[in-house]
């Protein structure tokens, strides 16, 4: 296993990776819209669900993949009632037909003012 934390992603907290590597697959931890310890745009679903596919998008790009590479997402919405705000943005990203998903709604997520969470697995097995 091998892993990733690319220099264009705001750094972790030095507990977990931003991604994986294991045999062929790429295994991105959730991504949530902090940067600089702070929560951009607290309680906005749409703003925060941009940052959270323009880190997902760096880190596939890191190892030369893209979004038609993901063969799994999984979301963690606040609050269910804004999947719609979120799944328009989602909808800019993914492709055609559209890669296996889970998404639960959660009482809270790790700060206050976070509404959105995503985690995918890759396949980069492809890749050149």
């Amino acid at each position: 296993m091998k892993v990733l934390n690319p220099a264009a992603v705001p750094a972790t907290n030095g507990r977990y990776s931003h991604a994986a590597l294991a045999g062929g697959l790429l295994f991105v931890s959730g991504q949530v819209a902090v940067a600089d310890g702070q929560v951009i745009a607290p309680g906005d679903m749409t703003r925060q669900s941009e940052v959270v596919y323009e880190h997902l998008r760096l880190i596939l790009e890191d190892q030369g993949c893209t979004f038609g590479d993901v063969v799994h997402v999984r979301t963690f919405l606040t609050d269910m009632d804004a999947l719609l705000d979120h799944a328009a943005v989602r909808g800019r990203y993914m492709p055609s037909p559209p890669p296996a998903s889970t998404t639960v709604e959660v009482s809270r997520l790790f700060m206050p003012g976070l509404v959105v969470e995503v985690e995918l697995v890759a396949d980069v097995s492809a890749r050149g």
